[in-house]
């Protein structure tokens, strides 16, 4: 689950990293009450959207920035009002581009240095890993491919904790002196968010260093983990669905694992690594997967179908695979989903099935007796082969 930057700003308050004040705002006239609670000269506005290089973004309406500094509150009304309730087009969101719901006003700050700074979970050590870099406001995967000998990472044992020589050395890294202890002292308050929130990601970008020797937290982006939610419902009530693919948020509602991708083929699989599996399949002979769907090991006849809705919401869907070995899985259960599920949509797209194991007769007999146009798979390569061939 992501979350909105000034979201982020609320959980920094609560754990002390330093940032500057700000608040977030609906409205042209919200937005001028805040700059004018701030009492500050120089102010940022901020577009609030789930996607990075807004600063360098361009709405649709032709504004330019979804990052404005300016100097007056009457100033932030006029921009914000260009900015809410348009469409914000940035590299990260792609033409299709994001609303702009909201947006943050804060303080601007006097910037000496921009400092780069993360947290992220290793899956490969099973540990957190702190990652910072001098090239502090650029994108990070550009610094990577140019200079990585300016990114440093330090691994963090879980048990132990951050230690402060590993503080140390990030500072003396970073080049801090005066600033170092500040620095430590977000550093040590951010580490602790992260593990107490579950958090899988918390992205700085960038942590600056001011003028007259301040560090803060300027932008912030939050990944967590979404297993562990259920034991935060206070961050969960911070999810803002319209930010999110309408497929996976309806997913969601029948506990399925949805993620959608760019090709044509539509996927539905029970198990993750069935579900890899297909997909490779599907890539092997040609095809492009069109998304990953999950309906795991005891779903409903009511999930299958309303898997399969989904994917028939995907309109570059031209041809659907499904691949089911019924372990706990009944595989009539799925075949009385997928016929329901058809008959509903009065589907017309090429559909090829493949069941194995568990009830595996009585789920081919379902879906004979159905009548529809099914094309039966022997195994998960006859499959492949027979959607493949299907959507040329």
């Amino acid at each position: 689950m992501n979350i909105h930057e000034y979201q982020a700003k609320e959980l920094f308050d609560r754990f002390g990293v330093p940032s500057p004040n700000g608040k977030a705002a609906s409205t042209p006239k919200e937005v001028y009450d805040a700059a004018k609670w701030l009492a500050v000269k120089n102010l940022v506005v901020k577009a609030q959207v789930h996607a990075g290089g807004r600063g360098k973004g361009v709405f649709k309406n032709g504004f330019k920035g979804g990052v404005q500094l300016v100097n007056s509150p009457e100033a932030a009304r006029d921009v914000a009002a260009k900015m809410i309730g348009q469409v914000l087009v940035t590299k990260q969101t792609g033409e299709a581009g994001r609303l702009v719901r909201k947006v943050m006003v804060t303080e601007s700050v006097n910037i000496s240095r921009e400092l780069y700074l993360a947290i992220l979970l290793d899956r490969q050590t099973c540990r957190p890993v702190i990652i910072v870099s001098t090239e502090g406001g650029m994108d990070i995967e550009e610094v990577a491919a140019k200079t990585p000998g300016k990114i440093l990472r330090e691994y963090v044992n879980p048990l132990a904790g951050l230690q402060a020589y590993q503080v140390r050395k990030l500072c003396q890294t970073l080049g801090l002196d005066t600033t170092a202890r500040q620095f430590g002292r977000l550093l040590h308050s951010l580490y602790k968010l992260f593990i107490d929130c579950d958090c899988s990601m918390v992205e700085i970008n960038p942590v600056v260093v001011t003028t007259d020797d301040h560090v803060y937290a300027l932008d912030a982006k939050f990944n967590f983990d979404d297993n562990a939610l259920y034991r935060h419902p206070d961050i969960s009530a911070m999810r803002d669905k319209e930010e999110e693919d309408p497929r996976e948020v309806a997913a969601a509602e029948f506990e399925l694992n949805y993620i959608g991708l760019d090709g044509n083929i539509a996927c539905l699989v029970n198990g993750a690594g069935l579900a890899m599996a297909t997909m490779d399949i599907i890539k092997h002979r040609g095809g492009d997967p069109a998304n990953f769907l999950d309906v795991g090991g005891g779903a409903s006849k009511e999930a299958v179908s309303g898997a399969f809705k989904i994917i028939l919401g995907d309109p570059n869907v031209k041809g659907i695979f499904i691949n089911i070995f019924g372990g706990i899985m009944d595989c009539n259960v799925v075949a009385e989903g997928v016929v329901a599920a058809a008959r509903e949509t009065g589907l017309s797209l090429p559909l090829v099935v493949r069941l194995e194991g568990n009830n595996v007769e009585a789920g081919k007999a379902t879906l004979v007796a159905s009548g529809l146009n099914i094309m039966s798979a022997e195994d998960m390569n006859d499959g492949a082969k027979k959607i493949v061939a299907a959507v040329a």
